[in-house]
This record gives structure tokens, sequence and C-alpha cells, in this order.
């Protein structure tokens, strides 16, 4: 079954890889989590006839001034359920997406896409951000993430510093944003970030990045939860408490150990990510200096 929020996800495909980002969850009071490696129906092959819309959901913002480097399919919007997607002008790089809201009345999850090319280097970044407590983090991430970090002074020449100094960066900015609002919006945040033949990914929270290979789910990040030994100590550490309620949370309120925003529990739910890079040659990996086929 599928919460009351949304399922959400992105298929990245380059040659006979995809990576996958994606949020699921299952029944609410008990609840579990499994891994997501989407169905066919998903991978988007590019002569799906979809129906045309008067939008497009893939936002490139400032970097289509930049110069286009992906061709736009039509959207098919259908009754809350959103999906398309775009490839790269050499077929080498394929995107998809989809997104639909559940019995929530309103959806607190966004995604962002974004294409550029900095000098003269080829740059694709892809984001899900799943909101609790309200869409504002998720918003401000989806508005703000992918601009903030481009526009890093070494994001070409150091990726894993810059993302991990504008993930930090961007939750103290969206913090100060809403100072001055009674809320307290969290986010989690999943990206893929493509530089050239260099792959970074990055995780807050229990949102997934997977990278599928004939249907075969091979996990690229790992959740965020307050019960794993190492972030259990962090918070311990920091003067938190991790208790059970209904499942394992952050002072008994947050199932998850890392979000951005939670202003109320900010001390120990922090907001620096997870970050694995990999160098990809079309159905190659290298990564920590081990090739490996996926």
């Amino acid at each position: 079954m599928v919460c009351n929020s949304c399922l959400k996800s992105v298929i990245v495909q380059t040659g006979q890889t995809g990576t996958i980002l994606t949020r699921k969850r299952l029944h609410i009071r008990n609840t579990a989590r499994t891994l997501y490696a989407g169905g066919a129906g998903l991978t988007f092959p590019w002569n799906h006839n979809f129906r045309t819309s008067a939008k497009m959901m893939v936002d490139s913002g400032a970097a289509a001034s930049q110069g286009p480097v992906v061709h736009k399919f039509p959207e098919n919007d259908d009754g809350g359920y959103v999906s398309g997607g775009w490839k790269s002008e050499d077929g080498k790089l394929s995107c998809g997406y989809s997104s639909f809201r559940g019995k929530r009345a309103t959806m607190e999850d966004c995604y962002d896409i974004k294409t550029s090319k900095i000098n003269g280097q080829t740059v694709c970044l892809f984001g899900i951000f799943d909101g609790h407590g309200g869409s504002h983090a998720a918003e401000y991430l989806k508005q703000h993430l992918f601009e903030k970090l481009m526009k890093h002074p070494q994001f070409m020449t150091d990726t894993k510093l810059a993302i991990s100094e504008t993930y930090q960066q961007t939750d103290a900015d969206f913090l100060d944003s809403e100072r001055d609002s009674y809320r307290d919006d969290g986010s989690t945040a999943s990206t893929a970030v493509l530089v050239g033949n260099h792959l970074y990914v990055a995780n807050v929270g229990d949102s997934r990045t997977i990278i599928s290979k004939a249907g075969k789910a091979i996990p690229l990040s790992e959740d965020h939860k307050p019960n794993r030994s190492d972030e259990r100590k962090r918070i311990e550490s920091a003067g938190g408490v991790v208790m059970w309620a209904g499942t394992w949370r952050v002072g008994g309120v947050l199932a998850m150990s890392r979000a951005f925003g939670n202003r109320m529990l900010k001390q120990y739910v922090v907001a620096e990510p997870d970050i694995q890079s990999l160098r990809i040659w079309s159905q190659i990996f290298f990564e920590k200096g081990q090739t490996k086929k996926i």
C-alpha cells in the first residue's frame, strides 16, 4: 500500500545502465521500507506516444540559458499522475520521471531536473525531495538547491565538497527564511549529479538512489534511520534521544535521522549528506580504483 503522500521516481539511463531516484513508503501504522527498482513502464522508451500537455515539469531554470543539451518529450498529466522525460541530443543519456499524489489533500514532495553546460562540460542534475510536515522545505529545495550548487565556486573542480557545503548552506538558508513562521517543515533529498562522466550521488534522509541493470537493483544510498548504530550514536552524543513510537524516531517524533528543515530537532537532525562518486564509461563503473561491470 502506498502512504497518504505520494510515490515519486526519476530514472536516468546511460547506455544499458539506469540510475533510479525513488521514494516509496508502505503501510503507515506498521511502517516498513522496501527497495524499489522501478517497473518497465517507468523506463520511458522514447517511441512512447505521450499525450501533449500545456506545461512541462522538467525545470531547466537558468540552466536553459546556458544552452539546452536535451530533447524534451510531451508530458502526460492524467488526474494527478504526471510523467514525462527527455533524452540528450547524442542519444547517450535519457531521463524519465513520474509523480502522483496519494490520499493527502496536497502534494508535499517535489523533484527537480536541470541540465547545463559549464565551461564546455555537460552537467545534469536530478533530485527528489520528500517533504514532511508540509511542502515548504521540499519546494525550497526544488527552487534553490541546484541553483546554489551550480554557483558554488568549486562545483567543477571539487564537486563532492561543493555538494556537501551547498546541502548544509541551503538547509541554513531555508531555516532562516522560515524564522518568522510557526511551521516546522522538513524534507529529505536524494540527488544524482552527472558532471561529464563523473556521477555523484548524495543523500539526506530515507529517499533512495538505485542503479538498475537488467532488472537488478543496486543501491547507491543508505537510509538515514535513527536506529542505525552510527546515527544513534551521533544523536545521543548531541544530547538527543532515539525512542520507539510505532517505529524508531528522533525524540519520539521524526522517523529519519537527517533532513532539511525540522527546526525543533535541528541539533540532532542534520542535513550533512552521504556522498558516493562513480566514474562512468558506457556500461563500466570505476569506484575507488576498482573496475566492475554493472
